[in-house]
């Protein structure tokens, strides 16, 4: 079996499709930045508002996700994980919208954690770009170890003003690892289709 065989791909949307991915934690990085400087320029009154954007936020992403997994037949993708960010995304909006307020106090938790879920699925892609013989898979891994040790930073860290530095810095690191996989997407493909 090939490897085009086993991730169920038309060859011409593997680019197209590896590209909307990383796109899309592009755009989860600049979030978390703005965010950052939310909690930075109002740290007591955005902690609630914040709350409630966030919950709608990640019930749209996970049901967006989940639709898309099913739609797409993600279940026949190696590197699809829309299903099971989906599941955890709109679990975690739902919690949000129906605590409230209450939610507010552990919504560094909230942020902290989620970020070291992306860290992790960084993680995952510079283990497959190293199995498939990518070279950039070591800046990669390292800039997910960083923005891994800054989720758990935010997790177990109570100063709103430090958390929304951090969500600053961890996003702009989570930009940069991403610019860096969109510019090998060329190679990635070329790889995986020989």
């Amino acid at each position: 079996m090939s490897k085009v065989e086993i991730i169920k791909h038309p060859i011409e949307n593997v680019g197209s499709d590896i590209k909307k991915a990383a796109w899309s934690s592009v755009i989860e990085s600049l979030a978390i930045m703005i965010l950052g400087v939310l909690f930075i320029a109002w740290p007591d009154s955005m902690m609630k508002i914040v709350s409630y954007v966030v919950g709608i936020f990640f019930v749209v992403k996970g049901a967006y996700r989940v639709i898309n997994y099913f739609v797409e037949k993600g279940q026949n993708d190696f590197f699809d994980n829309s299903l099971l960010f989906g599941v955890i995304s709109t679990l975690v909006g739902i919690t949000v919208l129906i605590m409230g307020a209450d939610i507010a106090n552990i919504f560094r938790i909230i942020v902290g954690i989620f970020i070291i879920y992306e860290s992790l699925v960084r993680m995952n892609t510079a283990i497959k770009l190293h199995a498939a013989g990518i070279d950039v898979w070591r800046y990669i891994l390292l800039v997910s170890v960083i923005v891994l040790l800054f989720g758990i930073f935010i997790t177990f860290n109570d100063v709103t003003t430090v958390i929304g530095w951090m969500m600053i810095v961890a996003g702009a690191i989570g930009i940069v690892g991403d610019t860096l996989f969109i510019q090998q997407v060329n190679n990635i493909v070329d790889k995986l289709t020989k």
